[in-house]
């Protein structure tokens, strides 16, 4: 059994090696994550996205260790409209923090013990002044010394070392041009990398699972205007969970400056970052300018995708087998919903103009995504595509989803309904129930 779960694990997560394998990832791991027993693993499994071929740069916070630093040596901080005023004193600990923590980050990721997850793995992990600072100056009267913000990213010189398969390490300390060194937060230090590299993914981490509801139940995706509003419902929180108020800021920040996608998971839970990254549908929150489901016409970039969503059906008999050759002939026929590159579910239209006729075929969902009438997203394209082409009537030949057609509207026909050409190929031993839909009687909006 557990043989068949290992299996069966590796299996549904290869389609997500192949589709992150070559992107570019910024993870940011605050000092709260940093303070928890689960650190290593989460250090752990950054290396494994590295040694998957994915780009990453991490990004870590210092926070609550700075503020134990400084109350330890008695030195107070004055904030300022919610930014830390980082005066002489205090930024000789905060140098000192930060620095400890890039070398103890950096010791982590060069871990190579055997039994270990990172096992006979080699890792450049290259820190550097990628990020160019600057002062944040005097606002109502008050000095923020050396607190600053991001001037600059060196992009290209982050890709090089990207490319060359290094780990970029950054922390909340840059150097400017004029020699001065800045205390910046490390969620802009992450935002602006992110954005200026394009990164596909930026990834935070918070003690829940992710943003969740009034009823404690995880948000699995919010649009950036949704984000706000659960931002503003955070800060209302006594006393705001920090972390995930910061990185939300973030999030919607980085989505609207071009990254495709964000996401909060738990550093509390082991592994969740493989989860979200990993699974269909992941643990925790996705921010996304757009939702990562998309219906569209399908390209030959799918054929792939199509055929591992059919094959199964075949294989069962419950779709007529069709090869490689045979949808790449096709492919402009089909629809698909991709779900983030994943293709979760397609239908087609074949087209018989003589007779101004459509067939509905080949409507396949995946087996976890069937529980929102996706079925009927893809029939409603059709039903509009086939309207668009003139057609009259739409038919579906099916040997198991006979209901589900009556149910939209399809009725019962017969062979001799058929347009010509679909007769003629008409497997009578299959014995396919043929049913038929009049569009003049189907509204746009259905």
């Amino acid at each position: 059994m557990r043989t068949t779960e290992l299996v069966d694990g590796f299996r549904q997560s290869a389609p997500y090696v192949n589709a992150h394998r070559g992107k570019t990832f910024v993870v940011m791991l605050g000092g709260e994550a940093v303070n928890q027993r689960g650190y290593r693993s989460i250090i752990n499994d950054v290396a494994l996205l590295n040694s998957l071929g994915i780009k990453i740069v991490l990004v870590y916070g210092a926070r609550p260790q700075i503020d134990k630093a400084l109350e330890s040596a008695n030195v107070d901080c004055l904030y300022h409209e919610g930014v830390r005023v980082t005066d002489d004193e205090s930024f000789k600990i905060i140098k000192q923090v930060a620095g400890a923590m890039q070398l103890d980050i950096t010791a982590r990721l060069s871990t190579s013990l055997s039994r270990t997850p990172m096992s006979g793995n080699h890792i450049n992990v290259i820190s550097g002044n990628f990020v160019i600072a600057q002062p944040l100056g005097v606002d109502q009267g008050i000095d923020y010394c050396h607190s600053g913000r991001v001037r600059r990213i060196d992009v290209n010189g982050i890709r090089r070392q990207l490319d060359a398969n290094g780990i970029v390490l950054l922390g909340p300390i840059a150097a400017s041009i004029t020699g001065e060194s800045f205390n910046l937060t490390a969620e802009e230090v992450a935002t602006q990398v992110a954005i200026k590299l394009k990164a596909d993914k930026m990834i935070g981490f918070c003690r829940e699972t992710g943003i969740v509801d009034d009823n404690g139940d995880v948000i699995p995706e919010l649009m950036p205007n949704e984000a706000e509003k659960e931002l503003e419902q955070y800060r209302k929180d006594i006393p705001p969970c920090l972390s995930t108020v910061t990185f939300l800021q973030a999030a919607i920040d980085a989505c609207r400056g071009g990254v495709h996608r964000c996401h909060l998971v738990s550093y509390c839970e082991d592994g969740a970052l493989l989860q979200e990254l990993f699974s269909l549908d992941g643990i925790g929150t996705q921010i996304a300018p757009q939702s990562s489901e998309q219906l569209r016409r399908a390209c030959i970039g799918d054929i792939g995708g199509i055929l591992d969503l059919i094959r199964p059906l075949e294989e069962q008999g419950f779709l007529v087998r069709r090869s490689r050759e045979q949808l790449e002939m096709e492919i402009e026929q089909f629809s698909v919903i991709d779900r983030d590159g994943l293709i979760i579910g397609c239908a087609a239209l074949y087209p018989f103009p003589e007779e101004e006729a459509g067939e509905f075929a080949c409507l396949v969902v995946h087996p976890q995504y069937r529980d929102a009438d996706r079925g009927m997203v893809l029939l409603r394209a059709v039903i509009h595509q086939a309207k668009a082409s003139q057609f009259k009537t739409l038919f579906a030949l099916t040997t198991r989803s006979i209901h589900w057609f009556l149910e939209q509207g399809f009725e019962f026909a017969e062979v001799e309904d058929l347009p010509a050409k679909k007769k003629s190929l008409y497997n009578y031993q299959r014995r396919s129930k043929i049913l038929k839909l009049d569009l003049a009687t189907v509204s746009s909006t259905r």
